[in-house]
């Protein structure tokens, strides 16, 4: 269980002030001069030394990213951008941060910025959150009338952040998506290589981060990187922002440690599953782009992202749905199939092409309207999707379909076996109906 002195955000919900003068008394900002003077090579072992993993879905090594940055050259500045396009279904953490911590999040930026020689930070904050978007420039305001940031700020690191409105498109989540709709494009994924931090945003070196990734970084550097890794698990250490959502009695977002009990976490945290524990069905860990898991799976099942991957899973961006026993699955999974097939650039034949088709199949299935030969030929199609786009969308839409073919066949052949007894007359043979 995770102390409470060991929690980074400890405004998370909102019961004290977001204003400056109010973080302050939290602690942000604080020594956030001496931590600069230290180096950058000093940030960056430090950031290594914590073990922490991008927050944002794919857990790369945050410190091992901010080192990949090249050396500064003239004429190619470089860039920070924080990734606030929040739009994976089940994900509500980053918003929370940015109504009721947002001088974290700023703090934190100057200090990525300054590690990475970077003068300049663009905040992308999805299109949806306005709210948000208005929270986190009344923050910025605050810190360009304080002195914090800007050309000539206390800090001694001339720097500028931007907050920059998206217009609603999921796939400016990914990060040279993102780079795009930035540059005025529209928002479809790079080809990589290059990779940003060699041309990202407007050619130059960027690094592109989540929010908590980012929020983070100020209370790891005050306390020390051994004071985050002593939390959590071996290579998946620190504290993290679940967003537990579906069918438990308290849906929230909380801060604990990383490796909790699945268990615990729901039943300290949100009063436990609807109906009882006998009542759990299925849960999606990390999202709707990662696979479902079975409840049989989830009884003493450990949230981090090596355990998740062992199942054929994922921790993703740590957004816990719950399902209970009055869940239907077929027909929630090709819900989530046509959010995949909506949000799709189309830029990529396989997700173009492949993200409708399987829904439209699922959209049967759910109705009992196919034959159980086609569940195999839609899990070949998932895996002609799956690995064959340029970005991983075609992985999201693919994933949920292959959990549930994976651990919920049973529930697809009932369903087919149903509609066919009552598609089917009485006094009629089911062998003549298949002979026809």
């Amino acid at each position: 269980m995770l102390a409470d002195r060991d929690r980074i955000f400890t405004n998370l919900y909102g019961r004290r002030g977001a204003d400056l003068k109010s973080a302050l008394k939290r602690g942000a900002w604080d020594e956030t001069k001496f931590l600069l003077d230290k180096g950058r090579e000093w940030i960056v072992a430090e950031m290594k030394a914590s073990g922490l993993r991008g927050r944002g879905g794919a857990g790369f090594p945050t410190g091992l990213k901010w080192s990949f940055m090249p050396k500064p050259q003239e004429g190619r500045p470089h860039y920070l951008v924080v990734n606030a396009d929040e739009s994976e279904p089940g994900t509500c953490k980053d918003r929370e941060i940015m109504r009721n911590d947002p001088h974290l999040l700023i703090e934190g930026c100057l200090i990525a910025s300054f590690a990475m020689h970077a003068h300049a930070c663009y905040v992308y904050i999805r299109g949806e959150y306005v709210r948000e978007k208005e929270a986190l420039q009344r923050a910025v305001d605050e810190a360009y009338e304080a002195g914090l940031v800007g050309p000539n700020n206390k800090h001694g690191w001339p720097f500028d952040i931007y907050v920059h409105h998206g217009a609603g498109a999921y796939i400016c989540g990914e990060e040279t998506a993102l780079l795009e709709s930035l540059e005025g494009k529209k928002g479809m994924p790079r080809l990589k290589p290059p990779f940003p931090a060699n041309m990202g945003l407007y050619g130059c070196p960027t690094t592109v981060n989540n929010v908590e990734s980012i929020a983070v970084a100020g209370e790891i550097l005050r306390r020390g990187g051994e004071w985050f890794a002593a939390i959590g698990k071996p290579n998946n250490t620190g504290t993290k922002i679940f967003s537990i959502s579906g069918h438990v009695e308290r849906p929230c977002n909380v801060e604990v440690e990383m490796g909790v009990d699945f268990r615990e976490l729901v039943d300290r945290h949100c009063g436990g599953v609807r109906g009882g524990w006998d009542n759990l069905y299925a849960v999606i860990p990390g999202g709707s782009s990662v696979p479902v898991l079975p409840a049989s799976q989830c009884q003493e099942l450990s949230m981090d992202f090596d355990t998740l991957r062992n199942l054929r899973s994922g921790l993703g961006t740590a957004a816990v749905i719950v399902m209970d026993k009055s869940t239907d699955i077929v027909r929630a999974i090709s819900r989530i199939s046509y959010f995949y097939k909506h949000e799709s650039c189309g830029q990529c034949t396989p997700c173009r092409e492949g993200t409708g088709w399987m829904w439209r199949v699922l959209e049967r299935m759910a109705e009992g309207r196919a034959e159980k030969r086609e569940i195999d030929m839609l899990l070949e199609v998932t895996t002609q999707v799956e690995g064959h786009t340029i970005c991983a969308l075609g992985d999201a839409a693919a994933w949920p379909v292959q959990g549930l073919i994976r651990h919920f066949r049973h529930e697809i052949e009932k369903r087919i076996d149903d509609y066919t007894a009552r598609s089917t007359p009485a006094d009629y043979p089911v062998s003549a109906v298949a002979a026809e």
